[in-house]
């Protein structure tokens, strides 16, 4: 299925007013996907829940990619891209408010639903705007149109945090401190403003999507991927193998992202909910080097092999570090005039340099050689993210069956293990014989 740009002659003059609005929908992303990191502990500790509780909050927003993905594919197609980022918006924008009731009842069961609900919305913006960015220009430049919305997905990593840290966070109670009922109130209620913000610029967002004097895609031919093309597809191991290597790679990376706040709270930490913007501050250090060293310096092969042994590495670290160590962040944080944190909680947010360059090293080796079959391909690809509701539900598992907080993240390694296998021989397989 092959798409154009249907452009008037001033949009041909210039991009830029796509590039705004692809940005901010890459940015709006970034906000809902890393404000998991910042959500779960400050609702672990308001409702009292157990790690494998607290883990359900981010698997039921990954599991949204799921549940949604071919629905998604059936909305873009009939409504068209631009109104489909006006409708993943607005999605997104009612299931914010759905978290004001669920803060006035204080109710798990509603946050989960509020949680899945805009992770469905987050799922048909992803669909549409990903493609959009791909083909408002030349496809000799989309690399560095992806790289630019890449970029800004992740630095809304690194700000969300902070923020609901200072406007939600602050004043109101510590980390690790046993609650009355009216601090918990007072947490409930801190979460109102915030989302009622939240929802109101989602939904101006969408108003922008819908209205903007943009170019939308269409369609020249339409073509229904048949069983047929699917079963072709899954003849290819180097495929299959990517496909679960980026369903276990987007598992590590939420993991490291989003439940090192929960770790944090678990050792009595007050500023817990910043913690997601330190992972995500390594993950833009990582990509801003990958795109320094690929390809010039470095294959992206190369860039696989060393982000599984780092994964290792640091995983390792993180098991076996000491929690009365601050030696790393006097090393790296205290020159800056950064806070003293334990080894194994620094060692999780590294994770998120060791992961940097795995998803845009796993998809071109996935694709290599398939023509035709490269669109059917990438749909499978993306399929992979579901891969997020599995890893914190791991970890969940993991402490509750006498891992503990600290050594539940040894069940990462085996992730990083299949990535290097990837790397050195699983890409390059093109037979099951």
């Amino acid at each position: 299925m092959e798409a154009t740009v249907d452009m008037n002659e001033k949009a041909k003059q210039s991009v830029w007013l796509p590039m705004t609005l692809a940005g901010s929908m890459f940015f709006i992303l970034g906000c809902i996907t890393w404000l998991n990191g910042a959500i779960t502990p400050f609702l672990q500790q308001m409702l009292e829940l157990s790690p494998l509780q607290a883990s359900f909050i981010i698997s039921s927003f990954y599991i949204a990619v799921t549940i949604a993905g071919i629905p998604s594919a059936m909305v873009i197609k009939k409504v068209g891209y631009k109104n489909g980022m006006a409708v993943g918006c607005l999605i997104m924008a009612l299931s914010a408010l759905l978290y004001i009731p669920a803060a006035k009842m204080q109710a798990i069961e509603v946050f989960l639903l509020a949680q899945l609900l805009i992770g469905v919305g987050q799922t048909v913006l992803q669909t549409a705007v990903n493609p959009y960015v791909v083909k408002m220009g030349s496809e000799k430049s989309a690399a560095v149109r992806v790289c630019i919305m890449g970029l800004l997905n992740k630095s809304a990593g690194v700000i969300v945090p902070i923020v609901f840290a200072a406007v939600v966070v602050s004043g109101v109670v510590n980390g690790g401190e046993s609650l009355s009922q009216e601090q918990k109130d007072a947490m409930a209620n801190s979460l109102i403003a915030p989302y009622l913000a939240i929802a109101g610029l989602i939904f101006l967002f969408a108003l922008f999507a819908k209205f903007a004097p943009l170019p939308d895609l269409v369609f020249e031919e339409e073509s229904k991927t048949s069983k047929g093309e699917l079963r072709e597809a899954l003849q290819h191991p180097h495929l299959v193998l990517g496909v679960i290597g980026i369903a276990l790679y987007v598992a590590v990376e939420v993991i490291a992202a989003d439940t090192i706040g929960s770790y944090a709270l678990h050792l009595g930490i007050a500023d817990y909910s910043i913690m997601t913007s330190y992972t995500m501050g390594c993950m833009l250090l990582g990509y801003a080097i990958g795109i320094v060293l690929i390809p010039r310096f470095m294959s992206q092969q190369s860039a696989l092999v060393m982000s599984g042994i780092a994964g290792i590495i640091t995983v390792l670290a993180v098991v076996m570090g000491d929690n009365s160590s601050f030696a790393l962040s006097n090393l790296l944080l205290a020159p800056f005039g950064g806070p003293q944190l334990p080894d194994p909680l620094l060692c999780i947010a590294l994770l998120g340099f060791a992961n940097a360059m795995v998803w845009p090293a796993i998809w071109p080796l996935a694709l290599d050689g398939l023509g035709r079959l490269t669109g059917t391909a990438s749909g499978l690809l993306i399929m992979g993210i579901a891969g997020g509701a599995l890893g914190p539900l791991l970890i969940g598992l993991g402490n509750v069956a006498g891992l503990g907080a600290q050594g539940a993240y040894s069940l990462m390694i085996p992730s990083y293990i299949f990535i290097l296998f990837y790397a050195l021989k699983g890409h390059k397989m093109r037979s099951w014989k």
